[in-house]
């Protein structure tokens, strides 16, 4: 069945990319292990989920079967989510089927028949263009696509899995922060916060907004004031929310990467050479000790 084959684990993500497939106006089959997902995706708009069964827990050990589907059933694209197991199994199915790749694409589309991927080079100093033909994978984040929906046909098919590898033991990561990839509203504190008690002034202000609090990746991973699942930038959180207000941010080139998406943006700092300001719709040259506490009495009152 030719078209575009959807794989995450992460349904959210699957529907996205289902959402993705149809607007190119493009056949989409979904791909899952998981019977639950399968049974929520059911409603995605989807043309077609596949429920894959095995004999292995490991999603990766399928890399060869589903390289063999593709080829088989003669698809244009496979395009998968970009999480640990997505970047995994991505991978292995290019290798086994010779193909190009394209990872953590940043826009997809369909020019003269010919599919066009950009994606953040050189730590997002750069945006690479490349034209890909024939069957080709594709990894991409959450937030790139509106998912749709509508009904969609679920099937079962069994599949073989590479059992060299098997599953000794399974541990639950502990998260301790929201998650800002679907907040609507973020304040982020960056590197010019004095002291951790000051994070109040952040949380008052996002309290007000009804926002989620964010930072760069030194105030999670140097100072260690924040969860990392709260850093936002290249390597960390991509956030597109109605309102992104950032305190005492630099806005270095692999923070705005994660912001850029951001409807509108808001900037305080008191360098008016600070790099945030480029990306920013608007801008404070000020103390962020001075106006984020007025800006939080005003909005209290408001």
């Amino acid at each position: 069945m030719a078209g575009i084959y959807v794989y995450s684990d992460k349904k959210d993500l699957a529907a996205e990319l289902v959402g993705f497939a149809k607007g190119c106006g493009k056949r989409a089959i979904v791909l899952t292990f998981d019977e639950r997902a399968a049974k929520d995706l059911s409603n995605s708009g989807a043309d077609k989920v596949c429920l894959l069964k095995g004999d292995s827990e490991l999603v990766e050990n399928y890399g060869k079967s589903i390289a063999h589907l593709l080829a088989e059933q003669g698809a244009e694209l496979f395009v998968v989510g970009a999480t640990v197991s997505g970047r995994d199994i991505a991978a292995r199915v290019a290798g086994y089927l010779d193909c190009a790749m394209v990872s953590e694409a940043s826009s997809i589309t369909y020019t003269d028949g010919k599919l066009v991927t950009e994606r953040m080079m050189y730590g997002g100093s750069v945006q690479q263009s490349e034209v890909l033909e024939g069957l080709c994978v594709v990894t991409v984040r959450a937030g790139k696509f509106e998912a749709i929906s509508g009904a969609a046909e679920v099937t079962t098919l069994e599949i073989s899995a590479d059992t060299r590898t098997t599953l000794v033991e399974r541990k639950d990561i502990v998260k301790e922060g929201a998650d800002l990839s679907v907040a609507e509203r973020i304040v982020c504190v960056g590197m010019a916060l004095d002291k951790r008690e000051d994070l109040q002034i952040a949380h008052d202000l996002a309290a007000v907004l009804g926002a989620e609090v964010g930072c760069t990746r030194g105030v999670a991973e140097e100072k260690h004031w924040l969860p990392v699942e709260q850093y936002i930038g290249m390597s960390g959180a991509v956030v597109k929310p109605k309102l992104y207000l950032s305190m005492g941010v630099s806005g270095q080139i692999q923070h705005v990467f994660g912001i850029r998406d951001s409807q509108i943006i808001v900037a305080v700092n008191t360098d008016p050479k600070a790099p945030i300001f480029k990306a920013a719709d608007y801008g404070i040259v000020g103390d962020m000790y001075q106006v984020i506490p007025l800006l939080t009495k005003t909005l209290k009152g408001a």
